[in-house]
């Protein structure tokens, strides 16, 4: 699958309207982003059953403020919209590969259940 260009029109839809959308967040400026791209885009054509998206962080400055960028690249991996996987710079081939296995053989129930514990534990901590 190619990948396709998110803006902050699409990006919501794109992530919770499929199952796993993997996202790279660049800038045409950006040295390490342009070496990661090729990589990417080789990556994105062996899983057809994973979106690759592509948020220019100059033309999407919004966008990229509001999911807290801070670096380029960063590499963003959501599973029935949630967030699973972010870390910033670009991966090898091989690292990529073993995060988006990584991602398809997550249990998302588990995933829930961990956010929702977290998210009880925070509630206490401050009450």
């Amino acid at each position: 699958m190619s990948t396709v260009d998110l803006t902050a029109d699409t990006f919501e839809q794109t992530v919770t309207g499929n199952d796993i959308v993997l996202v790279d967040w660049w800038a045409e400026w950006c040295g390490p982003c342009k070496m990661f791209a090729p990589t990417y885009a080789d990556v994105s054509g062996k899983h057809e059953d994973v979106v690759f998206g592509k948020v220019d962080t100059e033309d999407q400055q919004a966008l990229a403020q509001g999911a807290g960028i801070s670096s380029i690249p960063t590499i963003m991996a959501f599973k029935e919209g949630v967030l699973v996987f972010r870390q910033a710079g670009a991966l090898p081939a091989r690292e990529l590969e073993s995060v988006i296995e990584q991602v398809k053989g997550l249990d998302m129930d588990e995933v829930r259940a961990k956010i929702a514990a977290e998210e009880t534990s925070q509630e206490n901590a401050q009450a």
